[in-house]
């Protein structure tokens, strides 16, 4: 029986999804943090669980030619990438192989992802710095990254993945709290004023958001902070502070107030402007989120002359990336704000063969077809995680349009929701992106045509 604290030498038999090596020990599997396919290393045992164990590599005695030196600092603490000890194409090549596994498991037959989109430039990508607050070593306020599976916080002042005037912005916000003795939020006594910071940049715009979580509506020192923010940075065009009284580890509150600018950036994808306000859920890779969207419409291999249904459409960004070739697009989602910015969308991009609608997708899709007789050709959907709702996919089933396109963040349910569909659908291409280099998580898009 294995145990907590024993050494063993280990072959890496494979790698799981989240790009941690798989080792067996008389038939126990063995979760190995870091270690890679093809690797002989000598590990010790951190835990022990009654059908796996995991552990932490002592010493690397034959080494996978995929391995690299990490290029960050903090890699070993910080949860935000998990594969920089792997060199970039192999990270694809092990994303696209664990993505296939999981639909294979599923749908219990050989899945091939046809092939997987990289970025030129892996690094600085994304758009949205979400960082908590917390007092430092010093005892004053400062910023960082959670440690894997835990609230203690990671000091940095810089990361490769995040784009860099945000952290920039981000340095010179942290030294303000510190001049002026704010208080952060202390999640054992619920006390304390600045819970999370959350900086937001229009990539092909440069223009910048900041939002301040807060536990409680008042900020000293406002005017001055709006005033030194803006003075330092003039790109910034929205400050905002989001109120969260709750003992709760869901980072935004229900009512944001803005302090400062017009309520929203604009970002680019394509030819097509977006408009991003505090709450607006916004794709944090713009330049792999182009190539998102263009695999998505050509495997609709759109004419001109379908009416599409875009679920699950958040600020309208698929469905209007594929307006101008369609007869008549509705979306549909769930928070209002961000139909409220799809709208506004359409207007600022010219669009006039779009309607966008709130509502839970299940039973507005559900009114559309069965209260307004609207019938779709195609289907985009672009579920949260969790993937379609069950009453979502039965609609889509009786509706029956021609073509389902399904772009998803999560192997796992889109497994799920394919093997659902299949019921009356072939499932004809699945296509990845990398839109988190260096992480485990890979975009996977499918075309499912009716059978």
């Amino acid at each position: 029986m294995i145990q907590k604290n024993e050494i063993y030498e280990v072959e890496i038999i494979d790698n799981g999804f989240m790009g941690e090596g798989i080792a067996k020990v008389d038939g126990f599997t063995i979760f190995v943090k870091d270690a890679i396919r093809g690797e002989r290393v000598k590990i010790k045992i951190l835990k022990v669980v009654s059908s796996h164990a995991f552990a932490k590599i002592e010493e690397i005695i034959e080494k996978s030619p995929s391995r690299v030196e990490p290029d960050c600092d903090i890699y070993s603490m910080c949860g935000g990438c998990t594969l920089r000890h792997m060199n970039y194409f192999d990270t694809l090549m092990l994303k696209k192989e664990a993505a296939e596994n999981t639909l294979k498991k599923e749908l219990k037959r050989d899945i091939i992802i046809d092939e997987i989109i990289g970025m030129e430039d892996p690094l600085y990508y994304r758009n949205k710095l979400e960082m908590p607050f917390a007092k430092g070593k010093d005892g004053k306020a400062t910023i960082g990254f959670f440690k894997p599976r835990t609230h203690e916080i990671v000091e940095t002042d810089n990361c490769l993945i995040h784009n860099e005037k945000t952290f920039s912005l981000a340095k010179d916000i942290v030294k303000f709290v510190k001049d002026k003795n704010l208080s952060v939020y202390n999640e054992e006594t619920g006390e304390g004023l600045l819970r999370h910071l959350i900086i937001r940049i229009g990539i092909h715009t440069g223009e910048l958001m900041v939002l301040f979580v807060v536990n409680e509506e008042k900020i000293p020192h406002e005017k001055e902070l709006i005033d030194y923010i803006t003075d330092l940075h003039p790109e910034v065009k929205v400050i905002a502070k989001n109120i969260n009284d709750k003992n709760t580890n869901v980072i935004l509150g229900k009512r944001t107030i803005s302090i400062f600018g017009t309520g929203y950036i604009e970002d680019t994808i394509g030819k097509f402007k977006f408009r991003i306000s505090p709450r607006s859920f916004y794709q944090v890779n713009p330049v792999q989120v182009e190539k998102l969207y263009q695999k998505a419409v050509d495997l609709a291999e759109l004419t001109g002359e379908e009416t599409v249904f875009d679920l699950y459409c958040g600020i309208g960004t698929i469905g209007i990336f594929a307006s101008d070739k369609v007869k008549k697009l509705y979306g549909i989602e769930t928070v209002d704000a961000a139909i409220i910015d799809a709208r506004e969308n359409a207007k600022l991009n010219g669009i006039e063969n779009a309607e966008f609608f709130t509502g839970d997708v299940e039973y507005a899709l559900k009114d559309l077809v069965e209260k307004q007789k609207v019938k779709a050709d195609v289907i985009f959907v672009d579920p949260p995680r969790r993937g379609c709702d069950k009453e979502a996919l039965d609609t889509i089933m009786k509706i029956a349009p021609e073509k389902v396109v399904y772009v998803s963040c999560n192997p796992a349910t889109l497994a799920r929701d394919i093997g659902i569909l299949e019921e009356k659908y072939h499932l004809e291409k699945i296509s990845a992106v990398d839109m988190f280099p260096y992480t485990s998580h890979v975009e996977c898009v499918t075309i499912l045509e009716r059978k």
